[in-house]
C-alpha cells in the first residue's frame, strides 16, 4: 500500500461500514462474537509470543507502576491480558489499574479472570471516555487502538485523560520487511484467517484482522499523528522483527 493512500486513513473501516459510527458498531459486534475463544486464539495464532509482548510493554513503564499513587488506564482491554501484565509488573506496589472496553462480552470474561485482584473494569468507548481530564499517569492500549474508527480522535482522547507528564503506550501489529515479511504476510493473510475462523466459528473478525493491519499508519506516520495530538518524545520500538511494536509518548 502506498504512503499516499495510508496518509489518508483516519481509522478502522470494517467491510460494510459507511462512517465512523457504523465502523465502531461493526468492530464491537465482531469482537463480542469471538469473546469465548478470544484468549485461546490470541495465544494459538501468535505461538504464545503475545505473552512476551505484553510483558515487555509493561516493563517499559516499571517506574510508573511501582508507585502506589499511580493511576493507570488500559484502553480496548478486551479480556484484560495487558492489564494483567501491568498488574504483575507492579509487584508489591498497588497502583490503580482500570481496563476499559466497549464490548460487554469481553469485559465479562475479564471480570471473571480477575476475581480476587484489585483490577477494575469499565464499559466505555475509547473515543468518548467517561472520565475527567488529566485523570491518569499512564494509558496503554494493546492491539486495540488499530480498531478505533478515528485514530486522531483516539490520540486526542488519550492526551485528554493523561496528566501533564503522563505516558501513553500503544502496542500493535506492524508489517515486517524482507523475506520474513513475505512469510509473515503469507501466514497472516491466508493461514491465520482460516485457523481463526475454524476455531472461533465466526468468519468476519479473522478476515478483518490482516486488512486492519494493512490499513494502519506506518510507524513514521503514527509518530507524526502522536506529536500532532500533543505528545512529545514519541518513539516506536519494534518487537519480534517488526511483527509488533510499541509506540510511546509523553504528554
Amino acid at each position: 500500500m502506498s504512503q499516499t493512500t495510508k496518509s489518508a486513513i483516519t481509522g478502522a473501516a470494517p467491510e460494510g461500514a459507511r462512517d465512523t459510527r457504523t465502523a465502531a458498531v461493526a468492530v464491537r459486534d465482531m469482537f463480542s462474537s469471538i469473546a469465548p475463544r478470544y484468549d485461546l486464539l490470541n495465544h494459538l495464532l501468535s505461538f504464545n509470543v503475545d505473552r512476551l509482548w505484553w510483558r515487555r510493554t509493561a516493563g517499559k513503564f516499571a517506574a510508573t507502576l511501582a508507585r502506589n499513587d499511580a493511576r493507570v488506564l488500559d484502553l480496548c482491554c478486551g479480556t484484560g491480558d495487558m492489564a494483567f501484565a501491568l498488574r504483575r509488573q507492579a509487584g508489591k506496589a498497588r497502583p490503580l489499574i482500570v481496563g476499559a472496553d466497549f464490548s460487554h462480552p469481553m469485559l465479562q470474561r475479564a471480570s471473571k479472570k480477575s476475581a480476587g485482584t484489585s483490577l477494575r473494569w469499565i464499559e466505555a468507548d475509547a473515543l468518548r471516555l467517561p472520565v475527567p481530564d488529566a485523570s491518569f499517569d499512564l494509558v496503554t492500549a494493546a492491539f486495540g487502538f488499530r480498531n478505533l474508527a478515528d485514530y486522531d480522535a483516539g490520540l486526542r482522547e488519550l492526551a485528554r485523560v493523561l496528566r501533564p507528564g503522563g505516558q501513553a503506550g500503544i502496542l500493535d501489529f506492524g508489517e515486517p520487511r524482507g523475506l520474513l515479511g513475505a512469510l509473515y504476510r503469507l501466514y497472516f493473510r491466508h493461514i491465520l484467517p482460516k485457523i481463526g475462523t475454524v476455531v472461533s466459528g465466526v468468519k468476519g473478525p479473522y478476515q478483518y484482522l490482516p486488512a486492519s493491519v494493512e490499513r494502519f499508519p506506518t510507524p513514521q506516520e503514527m509518530l507524526q499523528r502522536m506529536r500532532a495530538a500533543g505528545f512529545r518524545e514519541a518513539t516506536w520500538t519494534p518487537y519480534t522483527f517488526g511483527i509488533a511494536g510499541l509506540y510511546r509518548g509523553t504528554k
